[in-house]
């Protein structure tokens, strides 16, 4: 594929936003970037994304793409020739990489902001174990996936890097909001090192949000918005 006109719809803290930024970086892709406001929804986003109106949106040639994996997927695919590959080439490291990549966002990005979000002490005790319990499954399908290699992906960022570390700064601002040890270096030594790792490649560098800004932005808008949201079903 030739030179395109990429746009990407985005907000600075979205996690799912996030990863497409880092992947566009590590493929060397040239794109303009639009920062949204979710609570006053723009006619670009609207126009792009009708069904959701959510982002992520990708725009290739006024062509719009929408949510975080598919786009990973279409950058792969359109970019094959170009930067290293984001899925594996082996089918069924492919699939695996798909499979750990839902159980992230449906059950470990759940679980976490779920600690944030909890309005009781046990709620709030059953996502930390939910949370504890997912890591620990991550940690070993992290030996098996590596073999031994810096990354998930081997010796580059993958699309299991870049769907879990995306998602790392809002861990870290929860651990500091919360005063909790999420990634715990004795309990998972291999993801706290991977971590490390995939915080210090340039192309993750140049888009993650840091840890104090997400951590005032959980504590001075999200939480009072979920507050008056959990008062009102009241």
């Amino acid at each position: 594929m030739g030179e395109r006109e990429l746009k990407l719809l985005g907000t600075w803290a979205s996690v799912f936003v996030i990863r497409v930024r880092v992947v566009l970086n590590q493929k060397g892709l040239k794109y303009e970037y639009f920062e949204q406001d979710l609570t006053n929804k723009s006619e670009l986003l609207l126009k792009y994304n009708p069904i959701h109106k959510k982002v992520p949106v990708l725009i290739d040639n006024d062509q719009p793409v929408c949510e975080s994996l598919v786009i990973l997927h279409y950058i792969d695919e359109a970019w094959s020739k170009t930067g290293p590959s984001v899925l594996p080439t082996d089918p069924y490291e492919r699939a695996m990489a798909r499979f750990w990549a839902v159980y992230i966002d449906d059950k470990l990005l759940l679980a976490s902001v779920g600690i944030l979000k909890a309005t009781t002490e046990e709620a709030k005790a059953d996502k930390i174990i939910e949370t504890m319990a997912g890591l620990e499954l991550l940690e070993e399908t992290f030996k098996k996936c590596s073999k031994g290699k810096p990354f998930f992906g081997g010796e580059t960022i993958g699309f299991l890097d870049v769907t879990l570390g995306s998602c790392l700064v809002w861990l870290k601002a929860t651990e500091k909001v919360t005063e909790l040890t999420l990634l715990d270096e004795i309990k998972f030594p291999k993801l706290v090192e991977w971590t490390e790792q995939f915080l210090s490649a340039d192309c993750v560098k140049e888009v993650m949000p840091k840890v104090e800004k997400v951590e005032e932005y959980i504590t001075k808008t999200l939480k009072p918005r979920w507050a008056a949201a959990a008062a009102s079903s009241k």
